[in-house]
């Protein structure tokens, strides 16, 4: 997920620029208030892996039941702190109250899917080759994993990690977001109090040079990433010269939404706007440019403009729920608005304008904006409640156009025929491709990643269990057997 201001370079590898007070204090703060959430230190990188490495071979041992069993432990304590939990989170990155609950169901849902997936994809299996004995695959944990998770998600998406590498007999050093340290020490202590030790399971808070001192420490065996292309690509390039080491990256998407021919303006006006302003646009999956038939311009944009009209935006807790809370922070904040500015400054046409009511605090209003006649759209992911609108003549020009970005996480077409929409999912890029549905809320038993800069082909979700565990092939015979038939004198 890339908070990126167009024309102006990346934030800080590894991480967001984050607010430390003393070299090793870290705050964090509500979005919607300003007011301090969360205080504390950094972890200590070299203990932590130091622990981690010391108690994983016990932790590897254990039969794969015993873990199951635990992490059975892990969604239930989540159930008993689920209000508390839902209410940090809320706080903590300025999400409706009602999201962060959904957030929160999604972390005790992963157990059992991921339980299942296990069983499915690193499933053990003997063959019997008669003379030549049996030849048996199973499957072996990699050791210590990092986990970095984003602020967007703070709980679920770095459990979509945590729990498919504990279920494999990993050890894991969860670093959450420096934007996200309580939900991410909240949710450690589910893990603990389910009998998983801190050993084990270790919430290592810090800011980008935390995570920058994880990924580079000689004694973690793997790195699992969510976050942005640019932090992406700098723990790859890291870790180049390290082939031993498992890397799993989910970023962030310029997501398409390509409208075609339907009767149900209505509807495919919901499905675009859910798909563009849930959680103010911080999703990796949010549709960031719509791509619209010529002759359904007027009567789609028409019912999207009225629709995000009637969106309210507010505090977490307030009454009415509001559909979307504020952005991250006020960086952010003012890195959309001046990105809103350049879209119109270099031929882009507003149709509904991004206001900030309160300079001192991070809430946006969702804007839209045609950026057809734009000479080079900038292919960057606007992290925000910002809407692309691009007009086109015929299906391969959409086509087209959904493919002219660097990533290639998620794709939707609304409307069209099923042939369109075969062609559409056979000529899109993208590793996650919808029809009649939102660009967002990819399902739990379902693999989750993209192409390009969205991913480097280590899908999470179901496929987790892939790259949480490395295939062993094994020739095995209770008694030696072997004779040499040729070349002896």
């Amino acid at each position: 997920m890339d908070a990126a201001v167009i024309g102006k370079a990346p934030s800080t590898p590894l991480g967001e620029p984050g607010r430390a007070v003393r070299a090793r204090e870290l705050i964090s703060y509500e979005p919607a208030t300003g007011a301090e959430m969360w205080r504390g230190e950094a972890a200590d990188v070299d203990e932590a892996v130091e622990r981690a490495r010391r108690a994983w071979p016990a932790w590897a041992a254990q039969p794969l039941s015993t873990r199951m069993e635990l992490l059975r432990r892990f969604a239930n304590e989540v159930r008993k702190d689920a209000d508390k939990l839902a209410a940090t989170i809320a706080r903590e990155v300025g999400k409706p109250l009602w999201e962060a609950r959904a957030e929160v169901d999604s972390v005790i849902a992963k157990v059992e899917v991921s339980i299942r997936s296990y069983a499915e994809r690193t499933a053990q299996r003997k063959l019997d080759s008669a003379l030549q004995g049996v030849m048996a695959v199973r499957h072996k944990p990699h050791g210590v994993i990092v986990v970095l998770g984003p602020f967007n998600y703070p709980a679920h998406l770095p459990n979509a990690h945590i729990v498919p590498a504990l279920i494999a007999g990993n050890a894991v050093i969860f670093k959450p977001s420096e934007h996200a340290p309580a939900s991410g020490e909240m949710l450690a202590r589910c893990f603990h109090r389910a009998g998983i030790s801190a050993a084990i399971m270790q919430c290592a808070p810090g800011g980008p040079d935390t995570g920058a001192a994880l990924v580079g420490h000689e004694g973690i065996d793997g790195v699992l990433f969510t976050g942005s292309a640019t932090n992406g690509i700098a723990i790859n390039r890291r870790l180049a010269g390290r082939p031993d080491r498992l890397v799993a990256l989910e970023m962030g998407g310029n997501n398409a939404m390509v409208v075609w021919d339907t009767p149900k303006l209505t509807d495919a006006a919901a499905i675009i706007v859910q798909s563009a302003f849930a959680t103010a646009g911080q999703r990796c999956t949010a549709a960031r440019r719509l791509i619209v038939k010529d002759s359904m311009y007027d009567a789609i944009l028409g019912e999207v403009k009225a629709l995000t009209e009637r969106l309210v935006c507010g505090g977490p807790f307030d009454e009415p729920a509001p559909f979307m809370g504020p952005v991250i922070h006020n960086r952010a904040a003012d890195g959309l608005t001046e990105s809103f500015v350049y879209l119109l400054s270099n031929g882009g046409k507003a149709i509904k304008h991004l206001v900030r009511a309160d300079e001192a605090l991070p809430f946006l209003s969702p804007a839209i904006i045609d950026v057809t006649a734009m000479a080079q759209r900038p292919d960057v992911e606007l992290f925000g409640p910002i809407l692309q609108v691009i007009r086109v003549s015929d299906f391969d020009e959409a086509i087209a156009q959904a493919n002219a970005t660097r990533y290639g996480l998620a794709a939707s077409l609304v409307g069209g025929t099923p042939q369109e929409y075969n062609r559409f999912w056979a000529n899109v890029r993208a590793g996650i491709l919808n029809w009649n549905r939102p660009t967002i809320g990819p399902s739990h038993a379902a693999p989750m990643g993209g192409v390009g800069l969205s991913g480097n082909h280590r899908p999470t979700g179901f496929y987790a269990a892939d790259y949480c565990a490395y295939p062993v092939a094994s020739g095995e015979m209770e008694q030696p057997r072997a004779v040499i038939g040729v070349g002896l004198k």
